[in-house]
């Protein structure tokens, strides 16, 4: 009997086809919808065109420009063009009347101009992402109108903001007024401090990254010196470089120089003899003369001299004569910035000086800004420029990735033996210490806010746990926390083996 049901039907080798031809058009979409341009390979130095080397410009005609850039970059310069079209008392040589602007951290000034000594509060706490904050909260009234001025420390940076109450719907709390000038601060409170020596603590943590004292590297280089043992070798002073020195500040005897001393040696003679120092601004700057330091027989590098220079930030190099500088030519992870100068009719009534600057990368421009064309008359109007030019190039500089990141350890460092030292102390104030903590602080028991106040009145006694070896952020003065910060640079700095010289 036959099957009711109709056999099956047998797929036909044309509709396979189709099929297969169907599945491999979609896939092929698919796959072209996720293909992407691959970058193209990172370049290697073999891959990049050399900038000329300084061998090879040597051996075209002169003039030789007063830069060249290392052959393989790294550096900006500013100052290329120093052509006069006409006489030299013309215009163009720049003798600019305005005084140049110096660069300052004014967050690190606010807490001394606005809180100390008048009303404020402040207040401390850990979060979580942003790690220990302390805060100050001040009432103000600025041209008849009521405002909060805020000042949180975070461990990166500090945040200022002026907040007018009125445009407030209600009167915040800690909590909220820390997210007006922060967005980022997530805590569930904040504790008050009740330290009465806080502000000394506070004012001295803000303005560590605030120094009057600068020293610079002053180098000599004669013509077609090329080489960093070339530079460093030099002994004698040509009259053109002896004039520049006296225009940038007066010589000094070292022996028992009082002043600021940049890391030279005023009681053993050990550093040389004598050397250029300058007050300017309220600031004090000690010159490291390459040809003042002691020179080494048979030392190729004369580490003498370059123990010194090779720890600066930012160096002058003076050319007597045409001949180009390189900034690689010296070895330093220190030396960030360079001011080349170049004398023209030196030692005359119309000396003039070609002005360059060249810096790596990683340092922002700074000012004031060179002129076009960089020539500046010699007198008080280019020294006036020259050490603003100087220590606005060291502030640039320490925003370099290495400085920069080298000052956000230290900063952190510092701000959390502040807010240990807070919380301590205010602790302390209400009694709540430990009995060993009691102990350290050589207290019997007892104490909280009256026997706090009786120790501050006896000279010598602290209430804080550190009282006895001095507060490790320093409520003495601020030279005290300098060399602090100074020496938190070099303990936590990766390049262990570079000297960090502290004066």
């Amino acid at each position: 009997m036959e099957s009711a049901l109709a056999p099956p039907l047998q797929p036909r080798a044309d509709d396979n086809t189709d099929l297969f031809e169907m599945i491999e058009k979609m896939q092929g979409c698919r796959m072209d919808e996720q293909r992407c341009t691959l970058p193209p390979p990172l370049k290697t130095e073999e891959d990049y065109i050399p900038y000329p080397s300084v061998h090879e410009v040597l051996q075209r005609d002169t003039p030789y420009p007063i830069i060249l850039l290392p052959q393989f970059g790294g550096y900006w310069i500013e100052g290329m063009n120093h052509e006069i079209t006409s006489s030299p008392e013309a215009e163009q040589v720049s003798s600019s009347p305005s005084k140049p602007k110096l660069e300052c951290n004014t967050i690190a000034k606010i807490y001394r101009k606005h809180f100390l000594g008048k009303e404020h509060f402040n207040y401390y706490c850990i979060d979580n992402a942003l790690g220990h904050l302390v805060f100050s909260i001040k009432y103000d009234v600025i041209n008849d109108q009521e405002h909060l001025r805020l000042l949180l420390r975070t461990k990166c940076k500090t945040f200022h903001d002026i907040i007018p109450i009125s445009c407030l719907i209600e009167f915040p709390n800690v909590i909220q007024m820390a997210k007006l000038v922060c967005e980022d601060v997530n805590v569930d409170r904040f504790f008050p401090v009740l330290y009465p020596k806080a502000s000394r603590l506070i004012v001295s943590f803000d303005e560590h990254v605030i120094s009057n004292h600068f020293k610079f590297g002053v180098i000599y280089q004669k013509l077609r010196q090329t080489s960093e043992e070339e530079l460093f070798t030099n002994i004698e002073e040509s009259p053109a470089f002896v004039e520049f020195l006296q225009l940038l500040g007066e010589k000094v005897e070292l022996q028992d120089f009082k002043g600021f001393r940049g890391g030279l040696d005023v009681a053993h003679g050990q550093t040389g003899a004598e050397s250029v120092y300058c007050r300017f601004r309220n600031k004090e700057i000690m010159f490291h003369i390459s040809t003042k330091l002691p020179y080494t027989e048979g030392d190729a590098q004369q580490l003498q001299r370059k123990r010194h220079i090779g720890n600066d930030i930012v160096a002058i190099i003076f050319q007597d004569e045409s001949t180009p500088f390189v900034p690689d030519m010296i070895a330093s992870n220190f030396l960030h910035a360079y001011v080349v100068v170049q004398a023209q009719n030196p030692c005359s009534d119309n000396t003039l000086y070609k002005v360059s600057v060249t810096a790596r990368d990683d340092v922002p421009f700074f000012g004031p800004t060179l002129p076009d064309p960089a020539i500046f008359k010699k007198g008080p109007e280019f020294h006036e420029f020259l050490l603003t030019k100087l220590i606005n190039a060291e502030y640039a500089c320490y925003k370099a990735e290495k400085f920069a990141k080298l000052e956000e350890r230290t900063r952190s460092a510092l701000l959390e033996t502040l807010y240990e030292e807070l919380h301590t102390n205010s602790q302390a104030m209400m009694g709540l210490v430990s009995e060993e903590e009691k102990i350290e602080n050589g207290g019997s028991g007892g104490g909280g806010l009256f026997e706090s106040f009786k120790s501050l009145l006896v000279p010598g006694k602290s209430p804080s746990k550190h009282g006895r070896r001095g507060s490790a952020i320093g409520i003495g003065t601020i030279e005290e926390v300098y060399v602090l910060h100074s020496l938190y640079s070099l303990w936590l700095s990766p390049v262990a083996p570079y000297v960090m010289i502290i004066a």
